[in-house]
């Protein structure tokens, strides 16, 4: 018996917000209390070269108050720093610290044991098969994460 195009879109953000919410669960037991996605994504983007707010901003489809808003948290937080630009002193020169980096290697680190998790739990071939087939929708990339669009929006 087939399902519904919505039951598909339905399990697959569900395998999605599995990951994510076990990911977020694991970065706060190592000591990155409320780290979210559009946290990573943001680092993401401007360590691919967003030095600026309207630039992080443009990259991630939001607006550049909602980025100015996850930079200064980010700041805050010490996982990015922000000093005038030594080309343009008038704007400010956006950059991921070792923190930002080593938070963002943690993230890698957990996310490869939840696949581990699932191959265990559904089996190495099952899990290839599924990689391979939604590869084969999605393209070898899927979405590029410095730019998540209505991921970093809806998470804002």
């Amino acid at each position: 018996m087939s399902q519904s195009g919505a039951e598909l879109a339905r399990l697959l953000l569900g395998g999605y917000r599995k990951l994510v919410d076990a990911a977020i669960a694991e970065m706060a037991a190592r000591g990155y209390e409320e780290v979210r996605p559009v946290h990573e994504f943001t680092m993401r983007a401007i360590a691919a070269g967003a030095t600026t707010t309207s630039e992080v901003a443009r990259r991630m489809s939001v607006s550049k108050q909602a980025a100015a808003k996850t930079i200064a948290v980010l700041q805050e937080r010490g996982y990015v720093t922000s000093a005038a630009d030594p080309a343009d002193p008038r704007r400010n020169r956006i950059e991921v610290t070792e923190r930002g980096f080593a938070m963002m290697r943690e993230g890698e680190a957990i996310f490869d044991d939840l696949r581990a998790e699932w191959e265990r739990q559904i089996g190495a071939p099952a899990l290839a098969l599924l990689e391979s087939q939604l590869t084969a929708f999605v393209g070898d990339s899927g979405i590029r994460l410095q730019e998540p669009g209505w991921a970093a929006q809806a998470a804002g």
